[in-house]
């Protein structure tokens, strides 16, 4: 078996069980969990962003020395979508935005690709010890934030330009479809972080699982998440990497290498009032972003046409709302310390 196809090890987390309470009015109950407002964005100008691509009525960002197409888009839509994801990975991780030790007096913390910048402004509060800086490739902040916190604009797969041993702590959540290159992410991250301190990176991947075979194995959902990995892997950004991020963590010199793997599920079918939240958080997700994860990388990658495309997500939305279908996303998150020697 390839690297690649090597399936997720699922940690620390038991079989869900599932609410057989009738319920049909799915999309709602979603909407009404997981409703979040849009804010205002402030506009920065830099050579990194080299512009932006209209496509199917969405917007995507255009950067990079190679003039690199990120997979997702970049509009107020996705803004919206990005910050009620943090709020549902706040609730999965138990009301914890990170899990690495870091201790309680940071001195400053790097989040690479930090979109609307949110996670940075509500780590910024909670250390203020701590000078916290998010980077991405689009202008998406918030002009209002804490005094200890800041943004640049930049491309992290190109050289960084911060002091070499200067970061206590370095995050980074949801890169797929951006990151075309994790072992040299992960390079640049060794290089950055203090002798001691911690990296930690956290994804969902597309390697959907069912522990009571509900999933219809030729069914939609299941060739969704397929023809996901297939085309993220053509467009060269491999959404089935965490897997291989403990490998990558260890061989380039981290210690202390935890991996944790939670269950994210996919609707509102778990009993658990908590996990049947975090479902509809995700349908919400699934059922506002289908366009959004597909348009742009199955017509490049797999030369779909935007009409193939629209056609066979009718399908894929029908099973994301199927309550019979118990299925979940598995949640990676793992971090590692640099040596005292390093």
């Amino acid at each position: 078996m390839s690297e690649a196809n090597v399936a997720p090890t699922l940690v620390e987390e038991g079989h869900i069980q599932a609410d057989e309470t009738p319920y049909d009015d799915f999309e709602d109950e979603a909407n009404d969990v997981a409703s979040v407002g849009g804010s205002s964005y402030t506009s920065i100008t830099s050579s990194i962003l080299r512009g932006e691509i209209g496509e199917g009525g969405r917007t995507y960002a255009v950067y990079g020395k190679e003039v690199a197409e990120y997979g997702l888009p970049m509009d107020e839509a996705e803004l919206d979508r990005i910050d009620m994801c943090h709020a549902k990975y706040y609730a999965l991780l138990e009301k914890k935005r990170f899990l690495a030790p870091i201790g309680s007096n940071p001195q400053k913390i790097l989040d690479l690709g930090c979109g609307t910048g949110i996670w940075c402004i509500d780590v910024a509060d909670e250390y203020p010890s701590a000078e916290v800086i998010g980077v991405d490739i689009a202008p998406t902040q918030p002009d209002w934030v804490p005094p200890n916190c800041r943004f640049e604009l930049d491309d992290i797969e190109r050289p960084w330009m911060w002091k070499e041993n200067s970061f206590d702590f370095i995050f980074c959540r949801d890169l797929l479809l951006a990151c075309r290159d994790f072992p040299k992410l992960i390079d640049q991250c060794y290089t950055h972080v203090k002798p001691g301190g911690y990296i930690e990176f956290q994804a969902v991947t597309a390697c959907i699982g069912s522990d009571d075979n509900t999933l219809p194995l030729d069914g939609s959902f299941q060739k969704f998440a397929d023809n996901l990995n297939n085309s993220a892997n053509i467009f060269g950004t491999p959404i089935d990497d965490p897997l291989r991020w403990k490998g990558w963590f260890e061989k380039r010199g981290f210690e202390d290498v935890t991996v944790k793997v939670v269950k994210l599920p996919c609707n509102t079918w778990p009993k658990d009032p908590r996990m049947k939240v975090l479902g509809a958080w995700e349908m919400e997700n699934l059922l506002s972003n289908l366009e959004g994860m597909t348009m742009r990388v199955f017509q490049k990658a797999l030369g779909w046409t935007a009409d193939e495309v629209s056609v066979f997500l009718v399908g894929v939305r029908n099973e994301i709302r199927d309550r019979s279908i118990h299925a979940y996303w598995p949640y990676y998150i793992v971090h590692g310390r640099k040596p005292l020697s390093g």
